[in-house]
Formats: C-alpha cells, structure tokens, sequence
C-alpha cells in the first residue's frame, strides 16, 4: 500500500483523514506544518502527500515545489479555495491532483488509487534504465529526468513526465485537450483544457533548456497538440 503523509493544521480533518485511511491499511503519518513535513520526508520513504494549500508559514504551494524539487512522491493538493486559478496555480506548482473542502472520504481514496495507479503505471511503462529514447532524447520515466541529445540533464515534475509519456506513446497523433486529460489525470473532476495548455507550456520550456525548438510539441488550432519527435 502506499505511504501517506498529511500536511494538514486542521487537527479534525487531519484525524479524520488519518483515521480512515488507516482502516483501509494504508502507511500514514500526519503533521501540521512545512517543518514537520520535511523532517518525515527527510527519514522516511513517502508515496503520496495529501497537502493543504492554507498552511501557517510556508503555503502548501511553496511545499509543493519543494517536494517536486527534492523527490518523486505525488501530491494531492487539498484547498478550501475552489476558484479556477486557485486550482490551475496548485497544478502549475507541480500537484498531481487537488481536491476541494469539503470532500467525502471515498472520493480522497478513490484520487489516491488513481494517483498511485499512475505512479505505477509510469513504471511499469519506463522499459529499462536506458530509458526511452526519441529525437535523439532519452526519457528515464521512473527518475522523471530527460537527457536531451546534448547532454542536458532535465527533471521533469510526475505531471510533466506522465505527458511526455503520454506524447511519446501517442507521437504523430493529434491529441484533444480532454484526451491529453484522459490520459495524464484520468478523469479527475474539474481538471480543464487552460490547466492541459499551462501543463504543455512548462513542458515545452524544460525541452527548450536542452536546445531543443518548441516545434518538437506543435499547437493544431481547435484540435490540440501533435508531438512530433525527428526519430
């Protein structure tokens, strides 16, 4: 099962939260702040931390980027702010997920079965330590790092990586939106076509720190996006 960790300052939610996960023995552990978070991630093995947005100190979008910044778990942002931006900020942070209070228990597990399924899947997908390779690229799916064919070693976030992925599988198709969707966040509730064209937009600024031309991801106008790699 995978290993949990609650950032959450809400002592209820967080009890609740910690509580009904155990039942369905799942691996948890819960604290209230940055600090705390970083001390458990530091000794132990985390899967997926269940993260607030509204925290005290250093916001959950902050602590967002710093686990996406030192390690591979997935994050699931929590927020009771339920506005558009607030949601694209938390996915353009790097979140793999959000959900919005309140929320019903089944609904968190089922987005942490799906969250954990992708993680799973990334692996099961990336072939070997060679990686996958396309244009001259090599793409470590499991290390979520990119090597462009000048040597540039880039670490791409899990929502960056399960795109390329889903690119790379797809190369030389068009891709809608919600395709793109379907295949990168399943079909988690509220995730939009503007989250899908800011996630593409990061992804094709992390290709241009290896030298490559944005072409390499072009735009179909009112259709979506190709990937066309030069194999």
């Amino acid at each position: 099962m995978p290993r949990i960790l609650i950032v959450e300052d809400d002592p209820e939610i967080s009890r609740l939260v910690a509580q009904f996960l155990r039942d369905k023995d799942y691996h948890v552990a819960a604290v209230a702040d940055g600090k705390a978070m970083s001390a458990v991630m530091a000794t132990q093995a985390i899967d997926i931390v269940l993260l607030d947005l509204m925290l005290p100190e250093v916001s959950g979008l902050d602590l967002c980027k710093q686990i996406r910044a030192t390690g591979n778990a997935r994050i699931i942002m929590v927020t009771a702010l339920a506005s558009l931006s607030d949601r694209v900020a938390g996915l353009d942070a790097g979140a793999d997920d959000y959900v919005s209070k309140p929320f019903a228990l089944p609904e968190l597990e089922a987005r942490i079965r799906a969250v954990s399924r992708r993680g799973q899947d990334g692996k099961e997908n990336s072939t070997d330590v060679a990686g996958v390779r396309f244009g001259g690229w090599r793409f470590e799916a499991e290390r979520r790092v990119l090597y462009s064919p000048r040597g540039v070693r880039i670490t791409l976030t899990a929502a960056e990586a399960d795109l390329l992925l889903a690119f790379q599988k797809h190369a030389h198709q068009v891709l809608s939106r919600p395709q793109l969707i379907e295949l990168t966040r399943g079909k988690s509730e509220g995730v939009s076509d503007r989250a899908i064209d800011l996630l593409v937009s990061r992804l094709r600024r992390k290709l241009a720190l290896g030298g490559r031309q944005l072409e390499i991801i072009q735009t179909v106008r009112s259709d979506g996006y190709v990937f066309n790699p030069q194999d």
